[in-house]
């Protein structure tokens, strides 16, 4: 039996230029969602397009890595490490 996944994820859309952060147990399911416009959220914010991921083995750490990455300092550290991607 395989291990269950779960990743922490940011989107970048591409009509504001805002961040998008969740976390999901499926991330080829999650994304197709986004896409399909079926996530409230993102809907109107089409198209996305995904910066950045991180992968867990425990649904805790990914559920507390996207908490962090929508804090202030978090989403500061964020747009640090992809500044060149967001500068594009």
């Amino acid at each position: 039996m395989g291990q269950e996944k779960f990743y922490a994820y940011v989107l970048l859309s591409m009509k504001d230029k805002k961040l998008y952060i969740g976390q999901t147990n499926n991330l080829k399911r999650r994304l197709q969602q986004h896409a399909r416009g079926e996530v409230t959220s993102t809907k109107k914010r089409r198209p996305l397009q995904l910066i950045h991921y991180e992968y867990f083995i425990n649904k805790g750490d990914a559920e507390a890595r996207e908490i962090f990455l929508k804090s202030g300092y978090g989403h500061d550290q964020l747009k640090n490490i992809l500044k060149r991607t967001l500068s594009e």
